[in-house]
Parts: structure tokens; C-alpha cells; sequence
């Protein structure tokens, strides 16, 4: 009884003997594991020509689109994630002395219009007159085909118009300009030929308050901040309401073309003669570990600068950089400002 006793007593060192043991063989795996790992980066480190990091973002760039001048909000067309085509409205300040200037331009008109049709014009001075009132027409209607394509533009994000309608709506605005264009020309040959008499004192005041609705017309048409390209609406920072001032920092929409991606990398000074257009690169987002995407260099900057990560207050570790855009051959899960590590590759020559 009393052997079995101290036998017992005995196994207490014996377990802890044990337990040192694995925990010994357990750190030596991790020491290995860790020493492969460095030596497989090490190994997979030597296979690129140089490593920048970037961003994605479509490949038209992020457009920034800020009011041209001050003004009230009036209207948000759109909403962050529309579909819009180039030329759409997007948003639509409200300057109340413009349409001021607008509605007495139109009662000048109106009222210099009988002024001048009481007098008889001779043959050519009536073509003259054929001609003005055609050039007149021809500015009423570019508006309302505006205004017509705005409408189903608007009812097209709604789901109650379809893509062909905005494309026939499109295309009758261009024919509207286009026809301008036309009677605008033909009233210059009237005008330049010597045939032609002068406007009479009605005529030249009729003339005089269509030139001020047409500059009230483009100066109001400003106020209308469309799309400069077809692309997708990114960001939307406009409300109704709101005042609305020229600024870089803060635009009222984020527009960019996500039919493609591509990434702009900050590749190092010193790496600068090393890259060439159209190497392949490697491109390993963040979001994603253990995920490549196949990449080539569009374009490399002729101009070496401060990295934006660093602007403002420098300190002696920065270094400068030169912008890469990187062109994604299938950018699959990528989302526009994912952060990326860029690994270009050695040319088969070089390496």
C-alpha cells in the first residue's frame, strides 16, 4: 500500500516532464514554420522588379464634379449607384434673378416682335426677317429637346422610360443642335451679301432682345450640372436645400466608368527607369489575402512628386514617387478605393 503511495507521488514530475516536451516541440514547429515562411517571401521576393502600393478606381479616374458657381440646390437627379449617360442631369441649382431675366427678355421679344411686324419689309429684308425668326426657332427648340431629354432621362431611373427612348431623346437633341447650327449659317450668307439692307431701328431692337435671352438661356443652362461622361454615380453629397459653392475638396457627385478598373500605384523614385508600359504585373488587394489579379502598366508619369500619404509636413523617411496606372485585365471582386500592393515582373530578358 505504501509502495503504490510513492508511486503515485512519483508521476507528478514525470507529467511535467511531458508537458515541457510538447511545448518544446510545439515552439520548435512555429520556429519552422515562421523560418519557411520568411524564406518562401524571400524566395517570392526575388521574382518581382519592384512592389508600390495603390488604389483601385475606374478607369476613367474619379471625376469630381463641383458646381460652377454659387447657388441654391433646387434639384438632385440622381442618387449614389445610377447609371447615367453623358450630358444627363445630375443636379439643378435655383437662381431666381435669372429667371428673372429670362421672363423680361421674353416680354421684350414678344413686344419688339408687333413693333416690327407692322412695317412691310421689301423681298430681301423679308428674307432677312425669314431667316432671323427661323435662327429664333431653332434656339426654342434645342431647349425643349433639352427639356424633353431631361424628362425621360429622369423617368428612365425610374423604370417608367426605357434605354431606347433616352437614345431617341438623345438623338433629336443632336439634330436640334445640329439644325441651329444650319439656319445659324444661312442668316451669316444673308447678312454678308451686300444685297441685303440693314435692319430698320424695329428690327435691330427685336434682334438686340433675342441676343439677351439667348445669353440669360446659357448663363441659366449652368445651373444644370450634368454628366460629363456615361458612368456610374459613385458619390452623391448635394441635397435640396442646400448652398452650393465652387469647391475641389467637396464635389456635389463622384462620377466614374466601372466597365473596367484599373489601379493607381505610387512606385518609387528609384525604381523609375525599371518599369516600362506594358510590363505585366501582379496586383494583391488587401481585402483579399492569398488572391492575385493580372495587371499591365498603362502609363508612368513623367513627373516624380511628394506620395500622397506624405503631403504636408515631411519627415526624412519619405520618399517621392511616380504615379503607375495599372490596367486590370479581370478585376472580379475589386471595389473602387480597395488598397493593393502592386508586384511588377521581371521581364523574361532582365530576369
Amino acid at each position: 500500500m505504501h509502495f503504490r503511495d510513492g508511486a503515485k507521488g512519483d508521476s507528478a514530475p514525470l507529467l511535467g516532464l511531458a508537458v515541457a516536451g510538447i511545448a518544446f516541440v510545439l515552439a520548435a514547429a512555429k520556429v519552422q514554420a515562421v523560418h519557411a515562411e520568411g524564406v518562401a517571401r524571400l524566395g517570392d521576393e526575388k521574382n518581382w522588379q519592384a512592389v508600390a502600393p495603390g488604389r483601385v478606381e475606374p478607369v476613367s479616374g474619379e471625376i469630381r464634379i463641383a458646381a460652377p458657381l454659387a447657388g441654391l440646390i433646387a434639384e438632385v437627379s440622381v442618387k449614389t449607384g445610377d447609371k447615367v449617360a453623358a450630358g444627363e442631369l445630375l443636379v439643378r441649382l435655383k437662381d431666381p434673378e435669372m429667371e428673372a431675366r429670362i421672363a423680361s427678355a421674353e416680354a421684350q421679344i414678344a413686344m419688339r416682335k408687333r413693333a416690327r411686324n407692322d412695317q412691310a419689309p421689301s423681298s430681301r429684308a423679308g428674307d432677312r426677317r425669314k431667316a432671323e425668326d427661323a435662327v429664333s426657332d431653332g434656339h426654342k427648340a434645342v431647349i425643349d429637346a433639352q427639356s424633353d431629354f431631361d424628362r425621360i432621362a429622369m423617368e428612365r431611373r425610374a423604370g417608367n422610360a426605357s434605354d431606347a427612348e433616352l437614345e431617341a431623346a438623345s438623338t433629336a437633341l443632336s439634330q436640334a443642335r445640329d439644325r441651329l447650327r444650319q439656319l445659324r449659317a444661312d442668316l451669316g450668307k444673308l447678312e454678308a451679301d451686300s444685297a441685303t439692307p440693314l435692319p430698320t431701328p424695329n428690327e435691330g431692337q427685336l434682334n438686340i432682345a433675342r441676343t439677351e435671352l439667348w445669353a440669360a438661356e446659357a448663363a441659366s443652362e449652368k445651373l444644370s450640372i450634368r454628366a460629363p461622361i456615361s458612368g456610374t454615380v459613385l458619390q452623391v453629397n448635394a441635397k435640396p436645400g442646400e448652398l452650393a459653392v465652387p469647391s475641389a475638396t467637396q464635389p456635389l457627385v463622384l462620377l466614374g466608368d466601372i466597365s473596367a478598373l484599373r489601379v493607381r500605384a505610387e512606385l518609387d523614385e528609384r525604381d523609375y527607369g525599371e518599369i516600362r508600359i506594358g510590363q505585366a504585373v501582379s496586383v494583391r488587394p488587401a481585402a483579399f489575402r492569398g488572391r492575385e489579379f493580372a495587371g499591365k502598366v498603362y502609363s508612368i508619369a513623367p513627373l516624380v512628386e511628394a506620395s500622397r500619404n506624405s503631403r504636408g509636413q515631411r519627415n526624412q523617411s519619405d520618399v517621392d514617387v511616380v504615379e503607375v496606372l495599372v490596367d486590370l485585365a479581370e478585376p472580379g471582386p475589386l471595389a473602387i478605393g480597395m488598397k493593393v500592393d502592386v508586384y511588377f515582373r521581371y521581364d523574361s530578358a532582365q530576369h
